[in-house]
């Protein structure tokens, strides 16, 4: 399999490029930036191409005879809160969702977020019920989680007229190195964000996962929450329920016990198969 891995010089895409190429795929990264590094630019079965993929036509080209297409490339914040991160992130997600249906790409995955909630960087929080999967309404009043909100959208729009065409958009949470790089002493100051995580090489896993035959029990275009399975306190996660969030309700036929995390990725699990 070829696969076309915008955004590639980031944290999480430089993960999955390396984790393509060890599984002995041929990787086409494409990126803004310069080249990466000699040691991954120079490896077997890797191209790299610079582009700007808010024009539609640089996304033909780079995923010319491709296979799969995994889309990583945002801008990774609100930004100005004005314009710049709402728009680019909008017009990269639907270029490289037409190019795909275009160019009969049949397996697309894009980087969603859990920021379609009211999480770090909105002004309030909507919480309906805990652990929060994907059945859970997303209301965001900034222009990150906004323009991840109509990536998803976008992504149902295109399999409407591309039936045979099957993206997943991974909600992904931070990705960092292990849970210790996220520790703090005092917990109200992740409070906003429900103190979720997930590990770098693992959420790179979860786009392979997801593009893969692991994937065959579903079609069309899915949503996955991608989140570790605790949260980075050390304490009992029904203290942070109690202490910070105790007016929102514990989901029927769910827990928050030991130190479970506020987010469900079970069907991440169930329907191609990733555990964090």
């Amino acid at each position: 399999m070829k696969i076309a891995v915008t955004g590639c010089n980031g944290s999480v895409g430089r993960a999955v490029v390396e984790q393509a190429l060890k599984r002995g795929f041929d990787v086409v990264g494409i990126d803004l930036g310069e080249a990466p590094a000699e040691e991954l630019a120079s490896r077997h079965g890797f191209q790299y191409i610079q582009a700007d993929l808010c024009d539609y036509d640089a996304n033909l080209k780079a995923f010319e005879r491709c296979d799969a297409l995994i889309a990583l490339a945002a801008r990774p914040n609100p930004g100005d809160y004005v314009w710049q991160t709402h728009n680019t992130n909008v017009v990269i997600s639907w270029n490289a969702l037409r190019s795909a249906s275009e160019l009969g790409i049949k397996r697309v995955v894009q980087a969603s977020s859990v920021n379609v909630l009211t999480l770090v960087y909105s002004q309030e929080h909507k919480f309906r019920y805990f652990p929060i999967d994907e059945d859970h309404p997303i209301e965001p009043d900034e222009p990150y989680g906004l323009s991840k909100k109509i990536a998803e959208l976008q992504a149902d729009t295109i399999v409407r007229r591309n039936p045979d065409l099957r993206i997943a958009s991974l909600r992904l949470h931070w990705a960092i190195p292990n849970r210790e790089y996220a520790y703090r002493l005092d917990p109200a100051k992740r409070r906003s964000d429900l103190w979720g995580w997930v590990q770098k090489e693992s959420a790179a896993k979860s786009f392979l996962l997801a593009i893969g035959d692991e994937g065959e029990g579903w079609s069309g275009h899915e949503v996955f929450f991608v989140s570790a399975p605790d949260t980075t306190q050390p304490c009992d996660t029904r203290e942070l329920h109690e202490l910070f969030w105790p007016n929102v309700p514990i989901k029927e036929g769910k827990c928050l016990e030991g130190r479970m995390s506020f987010f469900d990725s079970s069907k991440a699990e169930r329907l191609f198969g990733w555990k964090h």
